[in-house]
């Protein structure tokens, strides 16, 4: 390896000196340059080393979508800490757990939040520096003797200079798994190999001999790229260290909900190139507020509507393309433990990936292109380091193959087209093995999706007497439809094989997911659990 520090405040603040006046970030009503940007990075930063910071020391988040988020991710690697993603939507039970998890030395959160971190700190001995970001909630007594400081008090008392030393390519990056199944769990990453994996070293640049070579971006005029996934969400944080080391703009959602029609607003007035979200239940509002009053929003000068973290189903993928014929479908796929795999083919579930990433059968050996074994999807080369305080995990998850060398394997089932590309069928602990058939839950919920009546969808496995477990579908139906079961089983049929039918179907109001749009299973499961034999269909 070259000499060579990739650390994401140094390439950063490489960035910010050949284009400081160029826009970086807007988030609602708030606009800064790079050179805003880095100051009140700096500032934060200098103010966290004051209150006694230290290098590798970890440091939370916990906020919505806003500015603060961003100068506070920035802020922790100036000062070599470790930001924290912390959900916004977790009870104090989950919140204690991560917090305690993660031996978090301070926090930086949102006002709204003050009772539940008021109510953990008392536990956690080494949790000692607070900084409160204003969000118009009432301040009340909550944090009192925390010494508990605001936002904007630590910038304007705290030194706007770089005056910091020398970083590493071995700073950390961590990232918290959702919790989807369980809870989360801290994947902990080099910032060199995380930048390589998932950022814009990821994304077909040539490779970097120096973080200096980034200048060349200058001489760009600047993607402007609209991120609707929360920061908290990894897929979000890639996006947006993928344009501040490429001198772009990054404009985020604010809203404390999704709303279609505001984000088409914003994405029109702030003329985005590309708009990046998480699967269906973003892009499904979103393509079909537009059809309802194309000629209300003035989208030329989007170029790309980008998908990570959740597929897109064939359904939507046609609705994009049938509304919006000029615009590219980029769907990609990664996960918290490889970063960046592969884009999508033009075809559902199927990707075209890098050299790292293949398909490893039980043997730990790539499988034989066209020959229909399913195995794990699997990257090698810029992997995490493991994760945080689960060694088990960590030997489960990083594997040595015969040759020595080392994998991350978590859990995707796939296989390899004789072309090459890698068909994407889930995660294996999500898969209904139903009479020994294996029912790969995305698949169904694409064919239910393509029902023009239905609007969401989720699948999961309940128990079975006779075949062990069978496929249950929790089902949105559009506004104004009734639900017309032997249809839809009808219409299912025709895409799938009868044995991935839903054996029952439980028609809801609303599905639940994840702050980034993702379904969430462990939810899904419980209802399914609870409704089984019910209302079967």
């Amino acid at each position: 390896m070259t000499d060579r520090t990739f650390n994401l405040a140094d390439l950063f603040e490489v960035i910010v000196d050949v284009t400081p006046e160029r826009v970086a970030l807007v988030a609602g009503n708030d606009r800064r340059t790079y050179a805003e940007l880095d100051e009140r990075a700096n500032r934060l930063a200098h103010h966290l080393v004051a209150q006694g910071i230290q290098p590798g020391d970890w440091v939370g988040i916990y906020a919505w979508n806003r500015v603060e988020w961003v100068e506070a991710m920035i802020a922790c690697y100036k000062a070599r800490a470790v930001p924290i993603n912390v959900n916004y939507r977790y009870v104090e039970a989950e919140l204690s757990y991560l917090f305690d998890n993660a031996d978090l030395r301070g926090v930086i959160f949102e006002r709204a939040f003050a009772p539940l971190v008021a109510n953990i700190a008392p536990k956690l001995e080494r949790l000692d520096v607070f900084v409160v970001v204003e969000d118009g909630t009432p301040v009340d007594s909550s944090l009192d003797g925390l010494g508990a400081v605001r936002y904007e008090d630590a910038l304007a008392a705290a030194d706007p200079s770089r005056s910091f030393p020398p970083r590493s390519s071995d700073d950390l990056y961590v990232l918290y798994t959702g919790g989807t199944t369980g809870m989360p769990k801290g994947v902990r990453w080099r910032c060199e190999d995380i930048y390589l994996a998932a950022m814009s070293g990821a994304r077909g640049n040539e490779p970097l001999d120096s973080p200096e070579e980034l200048a060349r971006f200058a001489e760009q005029p600047g993607a402007v790229a609209f991120a609707l996934a929360p920061l908290m969400h990894g897929g979000a944080q890639w996006s947006l260290w993928s344009l501040l080391t490429t001198a772009g703009t990054v404009v985020l959602w604010t809203g404390h909900s999704f709303d279609a029609e505001a984000i088409l607003r914003i994405a029109e007035g702030e003329r985005v190139l590309s708009v990046s979200l998480i699967g269906d239940a973003m892009a499904r509002p979103l393509i079909e507020a537009y059809a309802a009053a194309p000629d209300d929003f003035d989208l030329s000068g989007l170029a790309v509507i980008g998908s990570g973290g959740a597929m897109l189903s064939q359904a939507v993928r046609d609705q994009i393309e049938e509304q919006l014929p000029s615009v590219r479908v980029a769907d990609s796929f990664g996960a918290s433990e490889t970063g960046f795999n592969g884009t999508s083919t033009g075809l559902a579930a199927r990707f075209t990936v890098g050299a790292t990433t293949t398909v490893l059968g039980d043997d730990l050996r790539p499988v034989v292109p066209g020959s229909g074994t399913t195995g794990l999807l699997a990257r090698r080369g810029n992997i995490p380091l493991g994760y945080h305080k689960d060694d088990a995990k960590t030997a489960a998850t990083f594997l040595i193959d015969p040759d020595g060398d080392r994998w991350v394997v978590p859990g995707d089932l796939a296989t390899v087209e004789s072309d090459g590309t890698i068909t994407l069928f889930g995660r294996g602990s999500q898969v209904v093995n139903t009479g020994g058939e294996k029912v790969f839950p995305e698949e169904v919920e694409g064919a239910l999706k393509a029902h023009p009546d239905v609007y969401d969808a989720v699948v999961v496995g309940v128990p079975d007497p006779r075949f062990g477990e069978r496929v249950a579908a929790l089902v949105v139906w559009r506004d104004g439809r009734e639900p017309d079961l032997d249809s839809l089983r009808a219409h299912t049929r025709a895409l799938v094989a009868g044995y991935k039918v839903p054996k029952e179907v439980h028609v809801l109001d609303t599905i639940q997911r994840t702050p980034a749009g993702k379904p969430d299973y462990r939810w899904a499961k419980a209802r399914a659990l609870d409704l089984a034999g019910t209302h079967p269909s």
